[in-house]
This record gives C-alpha cells, structure tokens and sequence, in this order.
C-alpha cells in the first residue's frame, strides 16, 4: 500500500516514470501472484505512466529471474530493470540476455548497476537492453570521441 500511494503522489507531483522494486522475499519464496499483483496495483493506480520495475537480478536465481520478469511483463509494466544501483551487484551480461528471451522482446529491458564503459554499454545493448542506467556517462561520452 505504502509504494501504491508513494507512487500516486509522486503523479501529482509530475513525475511521468516510476521506478518500483518489487518485493524481493515474495519473488524468493515463490509467490508470483502476490509479485504479479503488487505491480498491477502499481499500474492500476497511476496510468499513462511508464512502470520500470526492479527485480535486483542479484538476489534471485535464473529461474526466478525468468519468472519475475515474465510476471512484470503479464502485469502490464512498460519495463524491467535489472538493478536499483543499491543492491551488491549490477546488471549482469547474461541475465539481460536471459530476460530478453524470457519476454520474447514484449517489454523494455533496462541494465543498470555497474556499467562504466563503452564496452559495457554496446555489451548490453547487443544482448537486449533498450535502455541503460549509468553514472558514468560522461566518461562513455568521452570514449565515444
């Protein structure tokens, strides 16, 4: 309840995107529906919004992984992110690929968390990300030259 109203008042406040975290300990001990649920309510209660939601790839297993990101998909979300840049590690390479085959391209895919090159960047790109969360931009910027 506390996100659903967080994220309204953020609305009337201007903001356009929301970025949610989904309920990690939910997602480990299986339970999809109520994942599933809490980011329907989110989507619910703030249309015409773009949803990102956070699954923190770090902490779940490939599987849950899969399933996390097919239930932000089924939930009506416009994206999943792989990292809230507060969890112990970033985007992983392979789980952006993972998550693009998962949801058969269905959905926006942000990498985040830890990408600070170039490399990094065109690395994720190619396995699928169509959006990249950075704070080193300016120093990719500077490689791109």
């Amino acid at each position: 309840r506390v996100k659903i109203y967080e994220a309204m008042e953020a609305v009337i406040l201007g903001a356009d995107e929301l970025d949610m975290v989904i309920n990690t300990g939910n997602a480990c001990a299986g339970k999809w529906d109520a994942v599933r649920k809490e980011i329907s309510d989110l989507v619910t209660a703030t249309p015409d919004t773009v949803h990102k939601i956070i699954i923190e790839t770090c902490y779940l297993r490939d599987e849950d992984i899969i399933k996390a990101s097919i239930a932000a998909m089924e939930a009506g979300a416009e994206f999943i992110k792989t990292s809230s840049g507060f969890a112990p590690a970033g985007a992983v390479v392979g789980d952006v690929g993972m998550i693009k085959q998962a949801t058969k391209g269905k959905i926006g895919l942000k990498a985040a968390g830890g990408i600070k090159t170039l490399s990094n960047v065109l690395s994720f790109v190619e396995a699928g990300a169509t959006r990249i969360g950075t704070s080193s931009g300016t120093s990719i910027m500077k490689e791109v030259r």
